[in-house]
């Protein structure tokens, strides 16, 4: 059985192929979507709100044929002590997938261990596969024209990411970054350097490390080909708001900060933004910033993952 809970779930081939059927599905919605998911009910398990990741999940299934079943964990039996593992082998009598959004990475692997059905990572505190995908394909079709190249266009690029690179994002950004041969600026206050989780992930899928960290970000933005932040404060962690406001603010991504980075830099942030905080309402607003074409791609490349964890599991 196959799954997607990491960026390395899939080889640097099986990328490819996502960002190809992303850019083909993108190209023809509303005219011709392959019906991959015909037949199936998905169940969509979140434990964390959301906007973008339940809309783009919930039509993307439903635009492939499926039929999108919502499950938010308050109102399950898991929220009254149920276990992980009997609900992972009773939802699996009754659907054909599970898209999970959770805290703990764990509980995914646990749906994984006890269940029967492919599983995706919708989002856990370690990493955000889904969202990371996105954003390489994004910059991809801005930077070839040709779908069939997207990887090779991505070779070799500098990507920023400044605040807590610590974060799932900035884990998701070292582990796909050293799958795609991108290279990955980091840039925050000391204490939220990458941890050894995901330095130990790495050598577990045997690849080498394209990520640095650094206190200054303006070294770190230095010839970026793209600047990337994310919200100081997640869900979860508002008793220590004041504090990090403090320690992040040198880390905001403004006008100044982008003039340091290559000509023609984009500007990228995965939603929902806190402007005047992590990032200035001018560059939200500038031509630099991509941020929702990167929304809308959520649901294309989403789509292209079910798409190839279904034909996965069926080969």
């Amino acid at each position: 059985m196959r799954h997607f809970l990491k960026e390395t779930d899939f080889s640097r081939e099986e990328v490819a192929g996502v960002f190809a059927t992303a850019a083909a599905m993108k190209q023809s919605r509303g005219r011709h979507t392959p019906p991959s998911l015909a037949h199936q009910s998905w169940g969509l398990l979140f434990f964390k709100k959301s906007t973008r990741t339940r809309v783009s999940f919930q039509v993307g299934v439903a635009e492939l044929g499926g039929n999108p079943v919502m499950l938010n964990a308050d109102e399950l039996q898991l929220s009254r002590g149920e276990t992980t593992s009997d609900t992972a082998r009773v939802l699996s009598r009754y659907l054909h997938g599970l898209v999970i959004r959770c805290y703990e990475h764990s509980l995914l692997e646990e749906f994984t261990r006890f269940g029967s059905v492919p599983v995706v990572n919708a989002l856990s505190d370690f990493l955000h596969p889904c969202q990371i995908y996105t954003d390489f394909f994004t910059l991809a079709e801005r930077w070839s024209g040709d779908s069939s190249r997207y990887l090779e266009s991505l070779k070799g690029k500098k990507i920023a990411f400044l605040g807590d690179t610590a974060c799932n994002m900035a884990n998701s950004f070292i582990l796909g970054g050293a799958l795609l041969d991108v290279e990955i600026s980091l840039s925050g206050p000391a204490g939220f350097e990458p941890g050894e989780k995901i330095i130990d992930q790495l050598k577990q899928d045997k690849l080498s490390p394209t990520w640095s960290f650094t206190q200054d970000p303006a070294e770190a933005v230095r010839g970026a080909d793209m600047v990337y932040t994310d919200v100081w404060v997640s869900m979860g962690m508002e008793a220590e708001k004041a504090d990090r406001l403090k320690l992040m603010q040198p880390y905001q991504v403004n006008g100044a900060l982008m003039k340091a980075a290559k000509s023609g830099a984009y500007f990228m942030h995965c939603l929902p933004a806190h402007a005047g905080e992590e990032v200035t309402q001018d560059v939200l607003d500038s031509p630099a910033s991509i941020i929702f074409d990167q929304a809308e791609n959520r649901l294309h490349t989403q789509k292209a993952i079910l798409a190839h964890l279904g034909a996965a599991n069926r080969g």
